[in-house]
C-alpha cells in the first residue's frame, strides 16, 4: 500500500512587508521581498529553456496566473479541491507565476514550467506510487529541473532508485528540506539522499527560519517566511495568500536552477549543483552550516562564476548502480576493459550529496590490478571482487569480496569495482584516481 507523505508547509498569518522593486507589471512584485535576497531583481530571466517540473498536488489551471501563461504543460489531469490541495498552485507560482499584470511574478516567470499532480485523490494526497510515476514521466524528458516540494521520515527505496533513473538521465532534483527544525529536525525525504539539493528556508534578514529542519545534508537556502503566492480561489476569494515553509524556497532554488541553466546550457546537472552551491551567498556560521548549507542562493552569482570540474558517472554511489542488471539495465561501462586496462581519471566526492564513487573495472587474466587515489589524504581507494552486491556487505561477505588496493585476475581474468571514498579528514576531495595493470 502506498504511503502518505507530509505536505511541507506551515502556514503563516504575518503579512509580506516591503521590498525592492522589480521591473515588472504585476502590482504586488514590489511586496516580494525574496527576488532581491535572491538576486532576481539584478539579472535579465531568459525565455523559456530548461523547463522547470513541479510535482506537487495539482495546479489550478484556471487560476489567472496559469489560465493562459505560455510555455506550460500539465502534464497530467489536476485537481484542486482538497484540503491541501492549494499547495501546487502555490509552489507553481513562486516559481514561475508569470509577468502578465496579475498580481506577482515568479522567480523565472518566462520558465518554460511543467506541472504533474501526484496528488491522486483529496484523501490520500500525495503519495509515493504517485510521484514515482511522476518522476519516471519527466525523467523521459531530461534536462529538467524537478522539484518536490514534500517529504516525509520514511524512505522509500522505489521513489529513491526513480530519482536515480532522473539523474542518469540528467535532470536535477531539488526538494524541500522540510519544516521540523522546532522538533528534532528529523531526517527527511527525499530531501537527505545524495544527489538532491536540500534547500533550508530563510526570514527577510537572512537568518534560517525557525521551522526549518537542519541537517548536514541540506544543501543551501532561500527565502520560505511570510511568502505571497496564488492558491485556488476556494481557498482565498482573491486568489493569493502568504504562507511560510521550505516548501516554498525549493521552487525559488528550482526556478534559479532553471534560470541558469538555460543561459549556461553545456552544464551537467551535476556542474549545476556544484556551481549553485559554490556560488550561493554565505549566511550564518562562516562556511557550510547545518542550517543554510553553504548558503543563500544568488542567482547573477551563478550565472558568472567559473564552470566546476564535471563529475562524471553520476550516479555511482553503490555497486547496484553501476552492476549491469540491477537498478539499470546497462548499468555503467566499464572504466578498464582487456584493450585498455590502466586508466586515470578524475572526480569529486562531498560528504552529503556524493559520499562515495563506484566504477566497474575488468581485471586482466594474469595481472595485478593496483587502485590509489591521489587527493592531498582526503580521499582513499579500495576494490570490491565480482560477487560483491554492495558496499554496505556484512563481515561475513567482506572477507570473501573486499581485496584492498590490489587484485589479482586469475587464469581468465574478471570483473571488479573501485570503491572511492572520503577518509574523514574533508568534508569533501577532489581526486585523480589511478588504476594500473601490472604482472605484481
Amino acid at each position: 500500500m502506498a504511503r502518505r507523505l507530509l505536505l511541507v508547509l506551515v502556514v503563516a498569518l504575518a503579512t509580506a512587508a516591503g521590498a525592492q522593486a522589480r521591473v515588472g507589471t504585476d502590482p504586488l512584485v514590489p511586496q516580494e521581498w525574496w527576488l532581491s535576497h535572491v538576486g532576481a531583481d539584478r539579472a535579465d530571466a531568459p525565455g523559456p529553456g530548461v523547463p522547470i517540473a513541479i510535482v506537487d498536488s495539482g495546479t489550478d489551471p484556471t487560476h489567472e496566473e496559469f489560465a493562459t501563461r505560455p510555455s506550460t504543460t500539465f502534464l497530467n489531469d489536476q485537481t484542486t479541491f482538497g484540503r491541501d490541495e492549494w499547495h501546487g498552485t502555490f509552489v507553481a507560482s513562486i516559481a514561475a507565476a508569470p509577468d502578465n499584470g496579475a498580481l506577482i511574478d515568479g522567480v523565472y516567470p518566462q520558465a518554460a514550467l511543467q506541472v504533474f499532480d501526484a496528488s491522486t485523490t483529496a484523501v490520500t494526497g500525495i503519495t509515493d506510487f504517485t510521484v514515482v510515476a511522476a518522476i519516471t514521466a519527466i525523467s523521459q524528458h531530461c534536462p529538467a529541473v524537478i522539484n518536490l516540494s514534500f517529504g516525509g521520515t520514511d524512505p522509500d527505496a522505489n521513489l529513491q532508485d526513480a530519482l536515480l533513473g532522473a539523474m542518469r538521465s540528467g535532470c536535477l532534483i531539488v526538494a524541500a528540506a522540510g519544516n521540523n527544525g522546532d522538533e528534532g529536525s528529523p531526517v527527511s525525504y527525499p530531501a537527505s539522499w545524495p544527489h538532491v539539493l536540500a534547500v533550508g528556508a530563510t526570514d527577510q534578514n537572512d537568518a534560517s527560519a525557525s521551522f526549518s529542519t537542519v541537517g548536514r545534508w541540506v544543501d543551501l537556502a532561500a527565502p520560505g517566511k511570510d511568502m505571497i503566492g496564488a492558491v485556488p480561489h476556494w481557498r482565498n476569494a482573491n486568489g493569493y495568500s502568504v504562507e511560510s515553509g521550505t516548501s516554498f524556497a525549493a521552487p525559488i532554488v528550482a526556478a534559479a536552477a532553471a534560470w541558469v541553466w538555460t543561459v549556461r546550457p553545456t552544464l551537467t546537472a551535476s556542474q549545476l549543483s556544484a556551481l549553485l552551491r559554490v556560488s550561493a551567498r554565505d549566511v550564518g556560521s562562516p562556511g557550510f552550516d547545518n542550517a543554510t548549507g553553504w548558503g543563500i542562493v544568488d542567482i547573477p552569482a551563478a550565472l558568472a562564476a567559473p564552470t566546476p570540474p564535471n563529475d562524471p558517472s553520476e550516479p555511482n554511489d553503490d555497486i547496484a548502480q553501476v552492476k549491469p542488471g540491477v537498478l539499470f539495465a546497462d548499468g555503467q561501462a566499464p572504466v578498464t576493459r582487456a584493450a585498455k586496462p590502466s586508466i586515470r581519471l578524475a572526480a569529486t566526492l562531498e560528504a552529503s550529496d556524493d559520499p562515495r564513487d563506484v566504477y566497474r573495472i575488468w581485471v586482466p587474466a594474469r595481472r595485478y590490478v593496483h587502485v590509489s587515489a591521489a587527493s592531498g589524504g582526503t580521499a582513499a581507494a579500495r576494490i570490491w571482487g565480482p560477487k560483491a552486491v554492495g558496499v554496505h556487505e556484512g563481515l561475513a561477505a567482506q572477507r570473501r569480496d573486499l581485496r584492498g588496493q590490489r587484485m589479482y585476475g586469475g587464469a581468465h581474468g574478471s570483473a571488479a569495482y573501485v570503491e572511492v571514498l572520503l577518509t574523514g579528514r574533508s568534508q569533501s576531495a577532489r581526486y585523480t584516481l589511478s588504476i594500473t595493470a601490472a604482472k605484481k
